[in-house]
């Protein structure tokens, strides 16, 4: 009987060691399985780490080169004249422009001559005509120009992700843009790419894009541009997000005109009320504002209140005037 006991005693104890130690020799022991997973989970943490790190970076690489650009943005903010003609859109050199405001200039001094304005203050108007009237006019070309690229810019972006997406290189998607994009995006998106053919860099030639449209927005995609050549990424996904912010900064942008409209009609009408009272009164009483045109003390009122005029013309215009 001690013989039987022992004998199942070692039997019991083979099979325990044969299922505790050959499972493990085979590869398939609980602790394997338990270094394995713990191996996949140190490398998943691992690749999870490098991946926020990654973006960690590129997000601060993001930021220093969106505040470089705004920087430089700030700081040009005295815009020079051949500066003016180039972001107008105008093919015309600085000294035509020059010639040509000269002979303005020149052309309204003989006119309010001829229109019996006291000689001393012709040619004062002249210079003031001749200097700011045409450089009103080429801001307010460089103004529409600029508000019609921004109107484009998001399709323009929207046609460079599908691009991207079915896997067009970036010059090709911005050929694409060239060709088909509404003026002056498409010109603009070919200087970029002719700008390429020289030997610039895609870095180097969206900057021009910068300097020709100096816009908030301009400076979102050449940071998007810049920081996706640099640090890599994915620039779809990139180029996506700043379409949605294009889009978004272009609702507000009406919502804001829309609301200021209002107030931009009544200071447009307070500002008109002196001429047009002005006017009806010479064409009812020709004689009753004759003496502010032909006297002195008549002239040095009128000149207090063309600068009255023009200050309270200048608060209106700051009050309705809105940065987004």
């Amino acid at each position: 009987m001690t013989v039987i006991l022992l004998a199942i005693l070692a039997m019991v104890a083979v099979g325990a060691a044969g299922f505790a130690l050959v499972p493990s020799a085979l590869g398939g022991g609980r602790a394997e399985q338990r270094r394995k997973a713990l191996q996949v989970n140190t490398r998943v943490n691992r690749l999870e780490n490098d991946a926020a790190r990654n973006r960690d970076q590129r997000r601060k690489e993001l930021q220093r080169s969106l505040k470089q650009q705004s920087d430089s943005l700030n700081s040009k903010k005295r815009v020079t004249l051949p500066q003016l003609l180039f972001q107008a859109g105008m093919t015309i050199k600085p000294a035509a422009f020059i010639r040509n405001s000269i002979i303005f200039g020149a052309v309204v001094t003989v006119v309010l001559i001829v229109v019996q304005v006291p000689i001393y203050l012709a040619p004062v108007f002249g210079v003031a005509s001749g200097y700011l009237l045409p450089r009103m006019w080429v801001g307010r070309k460089r103004k529409k120009y600029q508000d019609k690229f921004l109107d484009e810019l998001p399709n323009a972006v929207e046609a460079i992700v599908r691009g991207v997406k079915t896997g067009l290189p970036l010059n090709d998607s911005i050929r694409v843009v060239a060709k088909d994009a509404k003026e002056p995006v498409r010109s603009e998106f070919g200087r970029v790419l002719d700008q390429q053919a020289f030997g610039m860099t895609m870095t180097e030639a969206v900057g021009v894009l910068l300097d020709r449209v100096p816009l908030p927005e301009v400076n979102f995609f050449v940071v998007v541009i810049t920081v996706q050549q640099q640090a890599g990424g994915n620039l779809s996904e990139a180029l996506g997000n700043l379409a949605k912010v294009l889009r978004n900064r272009k609702k507000m942008k009406q919502k804001i005109k829309a609301m200021s409209s209002e107030a931009k009609a009544s200071a447009g009408i307070i500002g008109s009320l002196p001429f047009v009272v002005g006017i009806l009164v010479s064409i009812t009483s020709p004689t009753y504002l004759a003496p502010l045109f032909f006297t002195t003390l008549g002239n040095i009122w009128l000149g207090i209140g063309v600068v009255m005029l023009a200050a309270g013309v200048f608060v209106m215009s700051r009050m309705v005037k809105f940065d987004y």
